[in-house]
């Protein structure tokens, strides 16, 4: 379970497919030397399992349904990613309940700068629409933001300065898809709600970056 306060950025040092249509991803950084090989760890907001340390180098395993459903799949040696260790039980609940598990991906619209200040615009799919409203919380990237403008087909956050440069946000531009995880409160109430209709409420498999 994460908070989607994000601790600090690593940097993608190798990313190579492997035989079995995963890949293994090697990034930098400087939690390497808290963590062990089984713990886990949320990059870009998807929670993975550490299957290697080397110095100041952790190592995860990514499925293909991870490739598929995430932005790690499109990743390059020297990109950016946020990072934040579970949330420990006696800690502040500074962020909104995050676990890790991305929804779908979709392509930033638009960054501009407002004074000190950044406005995000990011497309929303249609399929996911229903789990945002305005004011409510949603996790982009691994972070917990603020639906601050909401659309039919896209809504938009604001970025303080902290947040601009403790996170990835600033290197990224439109046309950039991000990880989106909606809120987990909603996914159970609707499921709760349509318990007797029967139907399976599972969105279809994404296949790739969404709109």
């Amino acid at each position: 379970m994460f908070t989607g306060i994000v601790e600090t950025t690593g940097q993608i040092k190798c990313a190579e497919a492997t035989s079995n249509g995963g890949t293994q991803l090697v990034i930098g950084t400087e939690l390497a030397g808290e963590l062990a090989v089984g713990a886990s760890l949320a990059l870009n907001g998807c929670c993975l399992t550490v299957t290697g340390v080397n110095g100041s180098e952790i190592r995860f395993d990514l499925l293909g349904e991870t490739l598929q459903r995430t932005n790690l799949g499109v990743l390059e040696q020297g990109d950016v990613v946020n990072l934040e260790r579970p949330m420990l039980a006696n800690g502040r609940f500074d962020g909104h309940v995050v676990q890790g598990h991305i929804d779908t991906t979709a392509r930033i619209e638009s960054i501009k700068a407002e004074g000190s200040d950044h406005r995000v615009e990011v497309a929303l799919p249609e399929s996911f629409s229903r789990y945002v409203v305005f004011k409510g919380s949603i996790a982009v990237d691994g972070i917990s933001l603020t639906v601050a403008e909401l659309h039919p087909d896209r809504f938009a956050i604001w970025i303080i300065p902290h947040t601009w440069q403790v996170t990835n946000l600033h290197q990224r531009k439109p046309g950039d898809h991000v990880n989106l995880e909606f809120d987990l409160i909603a996914k159970y109430v609707e499921r709760m709600l349509s318990a007797s209709g029967g139907e399976p409420l599972t969105p279809a498999p994404v296949r790739g970056p969404q709109v």
